[in-house]
């Protein structure tokens, strides 16, 4: 069994690019810090507790090295969101050559959407990208941040990076297995269903 996914690639080519965003409201108490100890552990957890029901699957199967090497990678950084101390969302930024930065994941878990954050998150998170020499002064400056996201990853997803000034420059149709949403655990979430 399979299914149809779109994958569009966007871009900024320039800071001046990024939109501004609105802050979630102050009673909220959201911040953003950056996870500065690599953390396997913490990252898989924010993976899968993010893409668990949007099918991300392909560091699944990472061993733990495999982990920690990425994590330990010069100028690979976690920013994670926290709602009132509990983490909400993050966003993985991976250095490349040429001064390109990837926004290798972004997203929220589920009981954290749709309440002003993702917006937020995303802004200050491109932000960091365009200014990641200045933490790494080993890396090239920052010339393009650029993402991908597809059919798999919610209706709004698309839009909220075209808000934040990504531009669409290219666009690929595969068809992908079905696969199981693996969660943090089976049917986690709230858009589960009770128990009966």
């Amino acid at each position: 069994m399979s299914h149809r996914v779109t994958t569009w690639y966007l871009e900024q080519t320039s800071p001046a690019d990024l939109a501004p965003t609105a802050e979630p409201p102050a009673e909220q108490e959201v911040r953003i810090v950056r996870s500065e100890v690599p953390s396997p552990e913490f990252s898989r957890f924010l993976y899968t507790a993010v893409g668990g029901d949007i099918l991300w699957t392909d560091r699944l199967a990472w061993p733990y090295a495999r982990w920690a090497e990425h994590l330990a990678r010069p100028g690979v950084e976690t920013w994670v969101a926290y709602e009132r101390g509990t983490p909400a969302g993050f966003i993985e930024l991976d250095p490349q050559p040429e001064g390109a930065v990837e926004i290798a994941y972004f997203g929220l878990l589920p009981a954290f959407r749709g309440r002003r954050i993702g917006g937020h998150l995303l802004g200050y998170g491109t932000a960091r990208a365009w200014d990641l020499a200045e933490r790494w002064p080993e890396r090239a400056e920052t010339k393009r941040v650029w993402l991908h996201t597809c059919t798999d990853d919610g209706p709004h997803a698309r839009a909220n990076y075209e808000r934040r000034g990504f531009r669409v420059y290219g666009t690929k149709a595969t068809e992908e297995p079905e696969v199981a949403m693996p969660g943090p655990w089976p049917d986690a979430g709230p858009r589960t269903p009770a128990a009966k």
